[in-house]
């Protein structure tokens, strides 16, 4: 058996040590790169903070845009609907019909939002004219007016009720979406208690 010699041991420490100090040293290495890499992160951070920004904006934008548009079809569909159940209506009525829109559009502003409701009447060949007509924050139909109306709803000698809204969007921030946008959503219904609605004298 060999035996073991005196300075062996010495020498065990030394290469204990020189590793222990090129451990230390790879270690500062990776302490360097770590900060360096946190370097890097802030960068790419600074680089994509504002596209996020963009993107973000512009979603909020886009969703408030839609959310109107829904609005201002739920809001044509109801004025139609209400007055469709109707024989008569006079100047007060026809107001509230109009005035419902406001509810309907909330929370969102009516300021600038034209709400539009009128008859339409069609002749032996289906082409269509304005009966009556009333506004709110807008001007009404020349009564007599030709309309054209959908195929689908293009009969001789019907009357049906026609609503429209008219919504300028304008973005909250205006950073993505920079001009204002105009909403326009119809919806028509036929009478339900006669065969035409009688409208107001006057709006």
């Amino acid at each position: 058996m060999r035996k073991l010699k005196l300075s062996e041991p010495v020498h065990s420490r030394t290469a204990l040590m020189t590793f222990a100090a090129t451990f230390a040293g790879f270690g500062a290495k990776l302490g360097g790169f770590a900060r360096s890499r946190a370097a890097v992160s802030a960068v790419e951070f600074a680089i994509i903070l504002p596209v996020m920004l963009l993107l973000y904006i512009g979603g909020v934008e886009l969703g408030d845009g839609l959310a109107i548009q829904f609005k201002a079809t739920l809001a044509a569909r109801t004025v139609t609907d209400l007055a469709s159940q109707y024989v008569s209506i006079d100047t007060g009525t026809v107001g509230n019909i109009l005035n419902a829109s406001s509810a309907v559009i909330a929370p969102y502003s009516n300021a600038n939002m034209v709400v539009i409701l009128s008859e339409v009447t069609t002749n032996a060949t289906s082409q269509g004219s304005i009966t009556w007509s009333c506004a709110l924050n807008g001007a009404a139909h020349t009564i007599g007016q030709p309309v054209t109306l959908p195929s689908g709803l293009q009969s001789p000698s019907t009357s049906l009720l026609w609503g429209e809204v008219t919504y300028p969007y304008q973005p909250q921030f205006g950073y993505v979406i920079t001009n204002t946008i105009s909403i326009y959503q119809t919806s028509y219904f036929y009478p339900r208690m006669s065969n035409s609605v009688s409208g107001p004298a006057s709006c």
